[in-house]
């Protein structure tokens, strides 16, 4: 070994303890970002790895061989790991134990045994299955962002050649039994692509994290965090300064007696019952339809692509269907009606929020004639409405 190798494995062990602390630093800042976590502790183990394939560099003993394979499996385990949670939001640690085992199964008992050469052939092949799998689950989830995890999904892939190399190098000599650790060109263009990668992952997996910061922040600036609606404000971000026209319709709800909820069951069971309707309102969203919580007890459904007398179908659906749900608090049965107003488009497009305010007109007739009824604007009372307006 030369002292070139040497330096390259303690560039490599520095590289990869830095993104290591960062990782972890970034995890504090955002703690829902698991898979930086697991990132890490994969880091700390690979790290701990290297050192212990430096020291075999220099003193080549079974014991400081078996020592790096012990750390290096459950190392890359972990990053295979990481792209899982990164992808699906969990942890599959079966996966994990699988892997490690998987590595230490073939690498360990010929290390033991004098075939040192086997090992790392199989040390080799066994890290570069796992980051090919890693790659794997950064490509499936691309989608995400692509810039980044296309990126990420290369470097791995670039990395995970590199091993392939080494296994190839050392098949090709034929030695079973080395006496020391592997030395050849292939070693050293790893070792070399290792720190680049290294580098590059680190860099646009912190950009793949402010991507995702970025995102949630959009999410949380637009959805109503009770009910996990849009909200008022992304309502009229998506349709505020548009028209809606003849196939477009909006339905503003109002739950009825909403504060005798409150005042009954505390704010947690009128929250229960919020989140009640809104899960009504989803299982009546069609693609394309927007539900929203304006605020308060008061809701807002846009259709798109209806039929004249639909939508009052829709919101008498969702009446009766809401009448009839209810929730158990503190022992106690509650129940709750809902008044709508429903404003159907018009053949000529008018602005969204004068269809949003004859609907509001609507839903205050509904209120004024006795509550848990379907009102229709009042400027289109000529559609008929017998089926739709049934108070109770």
């Amino acid at each position: 070994m030369t002292l070139d190798y040497n330096s390259l494995l303690i560039a490599l062990a520095v590289s990869a303890a830095c993104l290591a602390v960062t990782l972890l630093g970034s995890w504090f800042a955002r703690r829902t970002e698991t898979f930086l976590l697991t990132c890490t502790i994969g880091l700390v183990l690979i790290v701990s790895g290297i050192f212990a394939y430096g020291l075999y560099v220099g003193t080549p003993t079974k014991l400081l061989g078996i020592t790096a394979f012990v750390f290096f499996f459950p190392g890359f385990a972990a990053a295979v790991g990481a792209g899982y949670q990164f992808r699906t939001g969990r942890l599959s640690c079966r996966m994990m134990v699988v892997a490690a085992l998987a590595g230490y199964a073939v690498t360990i008992p010929p290390m033991a045994t004098g075939y040192d050469g086997f090992a790392f052939i199989a040390e080799n092949t066994v890290i570069a299955s796992l980051l090919f799998v890693t790659a794997y689950q950064y490509w499936l989830a691309r989608a995400e962002a692509p810039v980044p995890l296309t990126g990420i999904t290369a470097l791995y892939i670039l990395t995970a050649i590199s091993f392939v190399l080494c296994a190839s190098v050392l098949l090709a000599d034929g030695k079973m039994v080395l006496g020391a650790a592997p030395s050849n060109w292939a070693e050293d263009l790893s070792l070399a692509i290792c720190i680049a990668s290294m580098t590059g992952i680190g860099a646009l997996s912190l950009a793949l994290h402010q991507w995702r910061l970025a995102a949630r922040h959009r999410i949380e600036a637009t959805t109503d965090s009770l009910t996990g609606l849009l909200n008022r404000r992304a309502l009229f971000d998506q349709y505020g300064s548009g028209e809606m026209g003849s196939t477009s319709a909006v339905v503003v709800f109002d739950i009825d007696h909403f504060k005798s909820i409150n005042d009954t069951f505390g704010h947690a069971g009128g929250d229960r019952m919020l989140r009640l309707f809104a899960d009504e309102l989803r299982a009546n969203c069609r693609v394309g339809d927007v539900a929203a919580r304006l605020g308060g007890e008061e809701f807002a459904m846009v259709l798109r692509d209806v039929t004249p007398g639909q939508t009052e179908l829709v919101a008498e659906r969702i009446r009766r269907a809401f009448e009839q749900r209810q929730i158990i608090f503190d022992g106690a049965i509650a129940t709750c009606t809902v008044s709508a107003g429903v404003a159907p488009g018009r053949p000529t497009p008018v602005p969204f929020d004068a269809l949003l305010r004859a609907a509001d007109k609507a839903l205050y007739a509904a209120k004024r004639a006795g509550r848990n009824r379907v009102e229709l604007a009042s400027h289109l009372h000529a559609v008929p409405m017998e089926t739709v307006r049934t108070g109770s």
